[in-house]
Parts: C-alpha cells; sequence; structure tokens
C-alpha cells in the first residue's frame, strides 16, 4: 500500500466544525476488536456516559453485530454537550471506531492508486470549509491502509456497460471525461450535466468487446462533441418531465428526504407506519408533502413546480465542485456504488441534480419564499448525499429500474431542466 499513488480531489477543503451533524445521523456499527476496546475503558456516569455505550443491532445470537448506542435526544453516547467525542477527549482520535475517524472522507482502489472522495452530508464539506486535502496526503493515506485491503490492488476494474469490463487504463479515460465535461467554468452546471447524461448514455449502449486504447479516447472525443452540439444551451422553454417520469421522480425524491437516524430506524410500528403514509403521498404527488425533517414544512407539491429562477454563482460553485469531487473519487459505480457499472453510475449521480434542486424548493417555500438560495441548495444537497450510495433501498432493483426509465423515457434530462429554471 505504501507504494501507491494518491489522487486527491484538489478542490476540496474540510475540517471539522464539530456541529455533532455525524454523530447523530449516522449507525455505527463496531468490529469486535474495536467493542472489546470501547467496553475496556471503562465509561460511567462520572464520564458523562449514564447508559450502555453499545447496542446490539443486527446478526443472530451467536454472531451478534454491535453499534453505538444513542440517547433519546439523537445524540451519540459519546456525543458531549460541546459537539465533542468523549473517546476522542479522553483516549485519543486512534481510539475511536474507524467510521468516526475517516467521516466524511471515502476511498476507492483504482488499479495502481486509490481516490479519496467526500461525503456532503457534512455542512463544512457543503461549505469548503476548513483545510485544503492537497495538505492531508499523509493522514488520508493513513486512514486508506485501514480501509483498503492490500488485495485491492489486484481487484479488476468495475463494470464499463452491464456486459464489457476494460482494465483500469483503459476505464480511467472516461473518469477523465466526464471531469472535463464538468469543470468547464464557462457553462451551467445544469448544462453540463445533461452533456454528461448524453454522452454516458452511448457509452452504455455500445459494445467495447474490440474497442481498447487510443481507440476509446477517439470514440470519447466523439462522443463528448455530439453531447456538446446536442445541448448548447439552457432552453428557453424546457419540456415538462412526463407523468410517469414525474411518478418515478417523486418515489426516488422519498427515498432522498427521508431522515433514517438511529432514533428513526428505531421509532417502532408507529414509524414505520408514519413513513409508509408518507411514501404513499408522494406516490400520489397531490395534496401536501408530508413533512420529513425539522425545517420542511407541510406545503403542496404543486408549489414546487413554478420557476424559482436562475441557479446564482454560490449554488453554481457548490454543484460543480460535488459532481468533479464525486466524479474524479470514482465515488459513483463499482464498489463505492453498490457495483453498478459506468454509464448507470453517472445517471444515478446526475439525479442528484434534480433531487437537490427539488428539496433546495421545498426549503425555499418552507421558509416562504419563491426563489432558493445556496443556502437552500447546500441544505438539500446535505440531505440527499447523506443516502446517495449509503441506503440500501437504493441498491434495489426497483430503485435502479426507475433511474434507467427516466433515462430511457428522456425524463432524467427533462428534471435537470425543470428544477433548474
Amino acid at each position: 500500500m505504501a507504494n501507491l499513488r494518491l489522487e486527491l480531489p484538489v478542490l476540496q477543503n474540510w475540517s471539522c466544525h464539530n456541529c455533532g451533524g455525524c454523530c447523530r445521523q449516522h449507525l455505527i456499527e463496531v468490529t469486535e476488536a474495536e467493542r472489546q476496546r470501547i467496553i475496556g475503558q471503562n465509561w460511567t456516569a462520572a464520564d458523562g456516559v449514564d447508559q450502555p455505550v453499545l447496542a446490539w443491532h443486527a446478526g443472530p445470537p451467536w454472531k451478534k453485530r454491535y453499534r453505538l448506542t444513542h440517547r433519546s435526544d439523537g445524540g451519540c453516547v459519546f456525543l458531549d454537550d460541546k459537539g465533542l467525542c468523549r473517546i476522542h477527549a479522553k483516549f485519543g482520535e486512534a481510539a475511536k471506531p474507524l467510521p468516526c475517524r475517516i467521516y466524511p472522507f471515502a476511498f476507492h482502489p483504482s488499479g495502481k492508486s486509490f481516490t479519496v472522495s467526500l461525503r456532503y452530508s457534512c455542512p463544512s464539506v457543503v461549505a469548503n470549509l476548513g483545510t485544503p486535502t492537497s495538505k492531508r496526503s499523509n493522514e488520508l493515506r493513513r486512514m486508506a491502509e485501514e480501509v483498503i485491503p492490500a488485495s485491492a490492488i489486484n481487484s479488476p476494474a468495475p463494470l464499463l456497460t452491464p456486459n464489457d469490463r476494460v482494465d483500469w487504463t483503459d476505464l480511467q479515460p472516461f473518469v477523465e471525461a466526464l471531469d472535463h465535461t464538468l469543470a468547464d467554468l464557462s457553462t451551467p452546471i445544469v448544462v453540463k450535466v445533461v452533456r454528461a447524461i448524453a454522452w454516458t448514455t452511448l457509452v452504455g449502449q455500445a459494445s467495447f468487446e474490440k474497442i481498447r486504447g487510443p481507440r476509446i479516447r477517439e470514440l470519447i472525443a466523439l462522443l463528448m462533441e455530439a453531447a456538446r452540439l446536442e445541448n448548447p444551451h439552457v432552453p428557453e422553454s424546457p419540456e415538462e418531465p412526463s407523468r410517469v417520469g414525474r411518478l418515478y421522480f417523486r418515489t426516488l425524491v422519498a427515498q432522498y428526504a427521508r431522515k433514517d437516524t438511529v432514533a428513526d430506524l428505531s421509532s417502532g410500528v408507529w414509524g414505520r407506519w408514519r413513513l409508509l403514509r408518507a411514501i404513499v403521498r408522494f406516490t400520489k404527488g397531490s395534496g401536501n408533502i408530508p413533512s420529513l425533517q425539522t425545517g420542511l414544512k407541510e406545503v403542496p407539491f404543486s408549489a414546487l413546480e413554478p420557476s424559482f429562477g436562475p441557479i446564482d454563482a454560490e449554488a453554481e460553485e457548490i454543484l460543480t465542485r460535488y459532481f468533479r469531487v464525486k466524479t474524479t473519487g470514482m465515488h459513483f459505480f463499482g464498489s463505492a456504488y453498490y457495483d453498478i457499472p459506468f454509464a448507470e453510475g453517472f445517471h444515478s449521480l446526475a439525479l442528484m441534480l434534480p433531487v437537490t434542486l427539488w428539496l433546495a424548493r421545498w426549503h425555499a417555500v418552507s421558509d416562504g419564499r419563491d426563489r432558493i438560495t445556496a443556502a437552500d441548495v447546500s441544505r438539500g444537497l446535505a440531505m440527499a448525499d447523506h443516502h446517495h450510495g449509503y441506503s440500501p433501498a437504493l441498491a434495489q432493483y426497483a430503485a435502479r429500474r426507475r433511474v434507467r426509465s427516466l433515462v430511457e423515457l428522456g425524463d432524467l434530462t427533462r428534471l435537470c431542466y425543470w428544477y433548474s429554471r
């Protein structure tokens, strides 16, 4: 691992600002070694810990899986009143469970290197606050060595299409081309995403059995140029998504809008019934949107459909940075995203644009506004990316089928334009 190249998202900064959000949102499963270490730390009420620190959450009695306990207010049992971790404060960072130490970073093997991405469920990541990742290379390398097994350097590249797999050398041009498409600062983010949808769709339909090496780069260049000519700018009057497309979209956005904290997952029969009712209302798409998170009011579905004005420069920067970090970090296909092939994985990532803008509109309307701000976009993106690549529901066949249908119907492009206007 020491000789592997580290590929960092150079346009991203991050430092922890002790908001405590990750200690409330995430279920932290611990290994047996971590469980024994935490038990050996002998936590008591005098340390501010007045309940069991570990809970059995999965697995049969003879092979139990444990997680950190959460208090009734939703916070981790080790979260103190200042938003700090009691384990970190008393025993140092190295004593914390691995998921706590690596968040919000994500590491993915890439042949003889590994890429680094970040989770935008962290507000400091969205706001680009803190130390440049380029100055964290030693720290990130140590993290990666704990996360990525040594055998990963021999793993095959992810699928390019459902029927084709190329080697890492031939896969890299596709990732580079996506970043090239998204990096153009003179083009609105919605046009860049639509262009990427267009040429990756053609990649997903092609056969690469006999296309390798320089011919791959030649093909990508042709596809990118065709996508650019076909989508030169934002249309003056975007076409509305189809009725079926809207149905599939609402079903998917409901998954991104839900709040799956430990407290929510432990809410019992009533909690599951409330969530089921909310999903039914999303499916119907009439009346009021059920409030799924604090700060989001029950407003009419129809209130999110008019024009909300163009995306401002600050929101453009946030969204462009998000897509580039996820793309260069290969955080959208293969082992990083439910083992989905390249093109299908990017289409799921592209869906994050209309999902985020829909959620941003919901925030704005909840505050009595008919225009979205960069703050609305930031909140919507943090909500959505909490689930993207980490929600089991999004890995299921039904969810993947809906995304594929949106592409086949042309509705993914329509949704991008419709909610960016």
